[in-house]
């Protein structure tokens, strides 16, 4: 991508576009039905890495992502598109009968940013609510929360204990060694 693009908001908006129409292809392609066939444009054959969320009106219907970029973005779009109506294992398999009512949301991760912190208290007072989305690492134990997620949880100290929750850790657990990386994100979401 052209240095110029980063910031032009119409090259994203069409971007965004592209990402959910390719996603809405690959669901379609899933339930055998017909499909539009999908333009490759240069910039989805760079490795990237994405989320993507299935809503069922405002309930969470599936969300699965990746927060390395391993793979043309293209490839990573369709595996985490897939993913998040076939294997989340919060969810039963996405049914045909609920393709129509099912919106899609693809985020793009910028790269991983290490955080240099030496307590609970300098994590929440380094984070940017609402910007960061946080992945957190203590030996076996992983947990990411995406940007979205502030919307469900706006208090930073609840944010970060959630997150540590999800990483199969206590909610007041802290260790020097933890490893916490921040990102940011590009969204997109289907009306509905």
């Amino acid at each position: 991508m052209k240095r110029s693009e980063e910031g032009n908001p119409l090259t994203a908006d069409r971007r965004g576009e592209d990402l959910l129409k390719i996603a809405r292809s690959y669901l379609l392609e899933w339930f055998d039905l017909p499909v539009e066939p999908v333009v490759e444009k240069p910039w989805l054959q760079e490795d990237g890495a994405c989320f993507v969320t299935l809503r069922r009106g405002a309930e969470l219907r599936g969300c699965i992502g990746t927060i390395l970029p391993h793979r043309p973005l293209i490839e990573d779009l369709k595996a985490n598109t897939l993913a998040a109506a076939t294997r989340d294992p919060r969810f039963p398999p996405l049914a045909r009968e609920e393709l129509d009512l099912t919106t899609i949301q693809v985020a793009l991760l910028s790269p991983l940013e290490r955080m240099d912190v030496d307590s609970e208290a300098d994590l929440l007072q380094q984070i940017r609510p609402g910007i960061d989305g946080l992945v957190l690492e203590f030996g076996p134990h992983r947990g990411t929360f995406l940007p979205s997620v502030w919307k469900e949880l706006p208090d930073p100290a609840r944010f970060v204990g959630q997150l540590k929750r999800k990483a199969g850790l206590g909610t007041d657990f802290w260790s020097p060694e933890m490893r916490i990386r921040r990102y940011s994100t590009q969204s997109w979401s289907e009306a509905g």
